[in-house]
């Protein structure tokens, strides 16, 4: 359980000190990240610092009955079945997947989920942290068949019941994905995170009921299970930063301010001496990356490019920065 910092009289907010995780990330450990757009967030940090990441690969999806289920279609290297696939205006989409998936063409809509499902198959086999982002237990259940959807894809609402997913029902669901998941990844370690982000929509009541399901559900699956694990992504922006001042503008969705720190908390916490240590070589590099130099052929920006194709070499053994050092090369004179 995380610790936290009684103000004193000089103090104006509540410090959260997260204690280690057990067995931390290397640079070298592959990540799965999957959920909310939270999740997204996340695994870009990640993928910056050139962590091998799938970032949300099935696109977002906020229930954890659904994330689980596209969970088990990558463990099972299976596919939806008939029933899951819709069309509404030409266009055909899966409830079970994001309208990012959606096509003009079934037969391509049906290729696309597949080769999705079969590369994540392979992913998940080798990858040694999965971190679930967990949005709202709000869910939309279909009229015809009872079947929870990711994604309601503008169909009108009389198509569906609104409900809230019980404790009950999410442990049942993750716990048949656990069984799945030890078999096919022994080594797999699990990091649940709820999601700061605010679903209004549902009412702010309404939000807090269904922020309170999920948030129970992670610490019993957390003290239920010797891999998996709690990062208390929604407590450090709701109780560590509790400030407007970190919000977006539309008041729901965290700053990049507030993202920004949350990652800094994950990575004193999460991410071991090795990673860190590369993270903070790699940083300054990839900025150095980005610059759009006025003379690329003068002698300063050439001097400027040896110098950081000096620093990729020193780096190549540790991750792969392959592409970088190709890019440098395309622009050295000689």
């Amino acid at each position: 359980m995380e610790r936290v910092s009684l103000p004193m009289m000089s103090d104006f907010r509540t410090v959260l000190h997260l204690p280690p995780l057990p067995g931390k990330i290397g640079i070298q450990d592959s990540v799965f990240t999957i959920g909310s757009c939270f999740a997204d967030n996340l695994g870009k940090k990640l993928t910056d610092n050139k962590f091998s990441v799938a970032v949300n690969p099935f696109g977002t999806s906020y229930n954890p009955v659904s994330i689980h289920k596209q969970l088990i279609y990558a463990i099972a290297n299976g596919r939806p079945s008939a029933e899951t696939y819709g069309e509404l205006n030409d266009t055909y989409f899966n409830f079970d997947f994001h309208s990012s998936f959606s096509t003009l063409n079934r037969q391509s809509l049906e290729k696309s989920i597949s080769n999705t499902i079969e590369k994540q198959h392979s992913f998940l086999k080798s990858a040694k942290v999965m971190m679930i982002t967990y949005g709202t237990a709000w869910i939309y259940e279909r009229n015809e068949n009872s079947e929870i959807v990711s994604n309601c894809h503008k169909v009108p609402g009389s198509a569906f019941k609104k409900s809230l997913l019980t404790q009950k029902k999410i442990l049942e669901s993750f716990e048949t994905l656990h069984k799945q998941l030890t078999e096919f990844n022994p080594d797999l370690r699990i990091i649940l995170t709820l999601s700061p982000v605010r679903h209004i929509k549902d009412t702010l009541e309404l939000n807090a009921v269904s922020k309170a399901v999920l948030r129970l559900t992670c610490h019993t699956l957390s003290e239920l299970h010797q891999n998996v694990s709690y990062f208390p992504a929604f407590e450090i922006v709701m109780d560590d930063l509790r400030d407007y001042r970190f919000y977006d503008r539309d008041l729901l969705h965290p700053s990049q301010e507030a993202i920004d720190y949350i990652w800094k908390k994950f990575r004193e916490s999460y991410l071991d001496q090795s990673a860190n240590s590369f993270i903070d070589q790699w940083e300054p590099i990839s900025k150095a990356l980005q610059h759009k130099p006025f003379q690329p052929e003068s002698i300063a920006h050439q001097k400027f490019l040896k110098q950081t194709l000096a620093q990729l070499e020193n780096l190549k053994g540790v991750a792969n920065v392959n592409r970088e050092i190709q890019q440098i090369k395309q622009q050295l004179i000689n």
